[in-house]
């Protein structure tokens, strides 16, 4: 069936003649920005709950609320795209997040702040799953290949970058502005994205088949519900001290996601059209990437969290010091995650359980060389390098080796997956790290903090081990 708008022609080693780079400057941009709100809020966090009288419950819910909207709603931006059209849903994404940082930097106080976090959430998971999607796409062969290791350095460095830029635009306080800057500054970014997406993104063409596969809600409803189940308790229980509210949030998690597959896989036995196809969940390594992909986003979030509680916590650094302590593992990610495809292809088998080898062995390192309750000196930085190129090795390859064969027409479903998973994969890091760091510092002071780093670097040491036994990866033709 044909469309009546024109899409750009793809060239012979893919992507699309309009401008590619620009295009794919254009949806990292995005995604760099709303991975940046997932943790520039916490350096704000202190300034907030001054300056707006926020309890701590409420303080919680400004920096959670974006986290819970974006991880419950990913499969379903994903499923909206394939539906109404990866171009529509990446500007309607864009703009309800942009309008949402607007809302957020203007808010009079801690409700309205709360209620535009979560809007914020939601524009960013409606956006963001097109992302890998327009990649899958519009991107063939070597040209896709370059892209994902883009994305997959993006992913480090937002991370890193929102601690950074946190810090600069609260320690600046514009204006007397204090805290808002951290949300307003995505307004013009988000402005000007909305303008050149709407030049370079190729436009939607709505096919026959892509009609006749109408929005699976009840398999939404129970997805979300568990996901919701999830996330709640990882995000909000650690602050309470795990109650039973959280446990019982956690088990009920795991009975809706039961529920789910068991009505997803009838879905497709009656020729229904599932949230997520069962032939992507079929696609040879696709388990075992899923695997490596939630194993070294824990990993590499773990490893964030804890470390700036102990720079900030123990050392008493500022937001800003502890930001840039990540630089060289964050620029090291974004190198070898743009870089490790020029390796020799016999060495390709190994570099997911290298990479896991190798940050397991940075983990160490960082955790040996502050374990006097020192600052670690030069020597940390290589350490930090080491644990990112580690990750990054882990996670580039996994991610790209998980799309390799990927069809154009499931590049949706596979995308929602896959950027669920990468969050679902921090949350549990951030939640399983964070509580082994903060039961380990049973006291404060410098060497308290250390001692509980130390225990949280092997416990990464020793989940990074168990990702490289996961075993080889399988070479995408």
């Amino acid at each position: 069936m044909t469309s009546t708008t024109t899409r750009p022609v793809l060239s012979k080693d893919g992507g699309t003649d309009n401008r590619p780079g620009l295009l794919l400057g254009v949806v990292l941009a995005a995604q760099f920005m709303a991975l940046l709100d997932v943790f520039i809020v916490n350096v704000a966090a202190p300034t907030i709950r001054v300056e707006l009288s926020a309890s701590g419950a409420a303080l919680q819910l400004v920096v959670a609320g974006y986290t819970i909207a974006y991880a419950v709603l990913l499969i379903t931006g994903a499923r909206l795209g394939a539906l109404v059209g990866h171009r529509r849903m990446y500007l309607g994404g864009l703009a309800l997040f942009t309008a949402a940082s607007l809302a957020c930097g203007l808010a009079a106080g801690t409700g309205q702040l709360i209620g535009f976090r979560l809007a914020q959430g939601a524009g960013a998971a409606l956006m963001i799953p097109q992302v890998l999607s327009l990649i899958q796409r519009e991107f063939t062969g070597e040209r896709r290949t370059k892209a994902l290791s883009a994305y997959s350095a993006v992913l480090a460095t937002g991370a890193a970058a929102g601690q950074v830029v946190g810090g600069i635009l609260v320690s600046a306080d514009l204006f007397g502005t204090g805290w808002r800057p951290v949300f307003l500054v995505n307004v013009p970014i988000g402005i000007a994205l909305l303008v050149l997406g709407a030049r370079v993104l190729p436009r939607d063409a709505r096919t026959g088949a892509t009609r006749a596969r109408a929005l699976d809600l009840p398999g939404l409803v129970l997805l979300a519900g568990a996901v919701s189940l999830l996330t709640v308790p990882l995000v909000l229980g650690q602050e309470q001290d795990w109650p039973l509210w959280s446990w019982l949030s956690l088990g009920g998690s795991l009975v809706l996601l039961a529920l789910f597959g068991a009505y997803e896989s009838r879905l497709a036995r009656r020729g229904g059209a599932p949230l997520v196809a069962p032939r992507v969940l079929r696609i040879p390594g696709m388990g075992r990437a899923v695997l490596w992909i939630a194993v070294s986003m824990g990993v590499n979030a773990g490893f964030l969290f804890t470390l700036t509680l102990h720079l900030q916590g123990g050392l008493g650094h500022s937001a800003l010091r502890a930001g840039l302590t990540f630089g060289p593992a964050a620029v090291v990610f974004g190198i070898v995650g743009l870089t490790w495809r020029r390796r020799p292809a016999r060495l390709h088998r190994a570099l997911i359980p290298g990479g896991f080898l190798l940050a397991a062995a940075g983990a160490l390192g960082v955790g040996g060389l502050l374990a006097d309750g020192g600052t670690g000196g030069w020597g940390l930085y290589p350490a930090l390098g080491v644990l990112g190129a580690g990750i990054s090795l882990a996670f580039s390859p996994a991610l790209t080796g998980a799309l390799a064969t990927v069809r154009p027409e499931d590049a949706a479903d596979a995308s929602g997956l896959l950027a669920t998973v990468t969050q679902l994969g921090q949350l549990i890091g951030v939640a399983a790290f964070g509580t082994l760091f903060l039961a380990a510092a049973d006291g404060s002071g410098a060497q308290n903090s250390a001692d509980a780093l130390r225990t949280t670097m092997i416990a990464l040491s020793v989940t990074a081990l168990a990702g490289a036994m996961a075993g080889p990866w399988r070479r995408a033709r």
